[in-house]
C-alpha cells in the first residue's frame, strides 16, 4: 500500500485548481504526507490569497512565498523547512514559464531574453531547488519534476519551452547521478497535454488536446489526479529502485507513430 505518513513534502507551482501541482498535492496528502506549499508572490497578494484558500483542506504546515528568480526567497524557503521540519523527504518541482510571444510562430524568432527567461525558470530552477533540498534530505528523498513530449519531439508552437524541457530532462539525469549515493532519487513525469494556466499560453493547446484524444491508445488525455497518482508512487518506497527516469503519463500517446 502506498503510504507517505511521516514524510515532509514541498510542493511548488500551484496556481489554481487546474494546476498539475494541485493534483499532485492532493494525492500526496491522501497518502499521508505532511505538506509545505509555495506560491508565486505578487504585489497585490492575489496569488497568495487564491492558493491559500485552495490548499486549506490539505492542512499544509508550511505556506511560503517563493519566486525562483529571487535567490533570497529560495534561501528563506529552505531555511523555514529546516526550522519547522528539520528534514525534507519530497520535493515536487512544477515550475515552467516562457513568454507568450515565444510560444507561437517561428522558433527562430525566439528572443535572447525570452530564451534566457524560459531556461532560468523552467530548467535552472530544478537544479537550484534540488541543490537547496539536498542537505535537508538526510534520510534520502525523492525529487519529481514535470516535463512534456515537446522536450524530445518537435511540437507546433511549443518552441523554446521544448528546449527548456529537454534541458530539464537532462538535468534529471545529472541530478540523479549526483544524488544517488545519498539515496535521493530524481525523476520526471511527462504528462499529456492538460488545460492549465501555464499551457493556455501555448498556441493551439486545445488542438493538441483534441489530437491526443483521437490518437492516444486510451482515446483520451489524462487528468491532474492521474499525474498526482504517479507522483505519489515516485515519492514512495514502492519506487525505491527508480531514478533518473522520465515516466510518461499521457494515455499512451508517446508510443504512437501516427
Amino acid at each position: 500500500m502506498l503510504d507517505l505518513t511521516g514524510k515532509n513534502a514541498l510542493v511548488t507551482g500551484i496556481a489554481n485548481n487546474r494546476s498539475i501541482a494541485w493534483g499532485i498535492a492532493q494525492q500526496l496528502h491522501a497518502s499521508g504526507a505532511n505538506l509545505g506549499i509555495t506560491y508565486l508572490p505578487d504585489e497585490k497578494g492575489k496569488m497568495e490569497k487564491k492558493v491559500a484558500e485552495l490548499v486549506e483542506p490539505l492542512n499544509p504546515t508550511l505556506f511560503l512565498p517563493c519566486n525562483v528568480q529571487n535567490d533570497e526567497q529560495v534561501a528563506s524557503t529552505f531555511a523555514a523547512i529546516q526550522e519547522k521540519w528539520g528534514k525534507l523527504d519530497i520535493l515536487i518541482h512544477c515550475l515552467a514559464f516562457a513568454n507568450k510571444d515565444d510560444l507561437s510562430g517561428d522558433f527562430s524568432n525566439t528572443s535572447r531574453s525570452g530564451f534566457t527567461t524560459a531556461m532560468e525558470i523552467s530548467t535552472y530552477s530544478l537544479i537550484q531547488l534540488a541543490g537547496a533540498a539536498k542537505p535537508l534530505m538526510t534520510e534520502g528523498g525523492s525529487i519529481v519534476t514535470l516535463t512534456y513530449l515537446g522536450g524530445v519531439r518537435a511540437i507546433p508552437n511549443y518552441n523554446v519551452m521544448g528546449v527548456a524541457k529537454a534541458g530539464l530532462e537532462c538535468s534529471v539525469r545529472y541530478l540523479a547521478a549526483e544524488m544517488g549515493p545519498a539515496n535521493i532519487r530524481v525523476n520526471a513525469i511527462s504528462a499529456g497535454p492538460i488545460r492549465t494556466l501555464a499551457s493556455s499560453a501555448v498556441g493551439g493547446i486545445l488542438d493538441m488536446i483534441h489530437h491526443v484524444e483521437q490518437v492516444a491508445p486510451l482515446r483520451r488525455t489524462v487528468t491532474q489526479i492521474e499525474v498526482g497518482n504517479t507522483a505519489a508512487f515516485l515519492c514512495s518506497d514502492l519506487s525505491s529502485g527508480i531514478t533518473g527516469q522520465v515516466i510518461y503519463v499521457d494515455a499512451g500517446y508517446e508510443i504512437m507513430g501516427m
